[in-house]
C-alpha cells in the first residue's frame, strides 16, 4: 500500500517482509513459498506477476514523490525471512526518495525519516527473548507516535 499511494499515510511500519519477490526462493525457505506465491523463473507469466507485487521493484520512482515516515524492522538472524529482504527495500527506498535527487545535484523532497530497525542476534516470532519483544514494541510505538504527531496521556495510577 505504501509503494502505490504514499501520499495516504503518515507512517508504515514493514516488519520482517518478504520485499524481493522475484528472488525469495534463493534463500532459506523461500523455496517453500514458491506454492504460494509462484516462482518467477517457472515462466513469463509468473515473472511479470511477481513483478507486479514486488514491494523491492515497485518503489515510487518519479522525482517530488514523498514517502511516508517507515521503519523496515528485521532480525539478523532471521532464518525464515532472511533480513536481506529488508536491507534492500529501506536500501532502495533511501536511493529513491534521497540518493537519486542527491547524485543528479537536486534537492529532495524527502523529509520524513526512512530507516531500518535490525534486532541482533534475533530472528523473529517464537524464540525472541520477551525483552526483545518489549523494546522492539515500545519502539515502534514510539516511531508511530512521533509520525503521526500523536500526544501521550497519562493513565489512571490508581490501578
Amino acid at each position: 500500500c505504501l509503494n502505490q499511494r504514499p501520499d495516504l499515510f503518515a507512517c508504515g511500519i514493514a516488519h520482517v517482509g518478504v520485499m524481493d519477490m522475484l528472488k525469495f526462493h534463493k534463500f532459506t525457505i523461500g523455496h517453500a513459498w514458491c506454492t504460494d506465491y509462484g516462482c518467477s523463473e517457472e515462466s513469463d507469466e509468473y515473472f511479470e506477476y511477481l513483478l507486479g507485487i514486488s514491494p523491492l521493484h515497485n518503489v515510487p520512482a518519479q522525482p517530488g514523490t514523498t514517502y511516508p515516515s517507515t521503519m523496515v524492522l528485521t532480525g539478523d538472524h532471521d532464518d525464515r525471512v532472511v533480513p536481506l529482504h529488508s536491507l534492500k527495500f529501506i536500501a532502495e527506498l533511501q536511493w529513491q526518495m534521497v540518493g537519486r535527487a542527491l547524485t543528479s545535484g537536486e534537492m529532495s523532497n524527502q523529509t520524513n525519516p526512512i530507516l531500518a530497525r535490525i534486532e541482533t542476534r534475533a530472528g523473529h516470532g517464537a524464540g525472541k527473548p520477551t525483552k526483545k519483544v518489549i523494546e522492539q514494541c515500545a519502539d515502534v510505538y514510539a516511531f508511530v507516535a512521533a509520525a503521526t504527531n500523536t500526544s501521550w496521556k497519562q493513565g489512571d495510577s490508581k490501578l
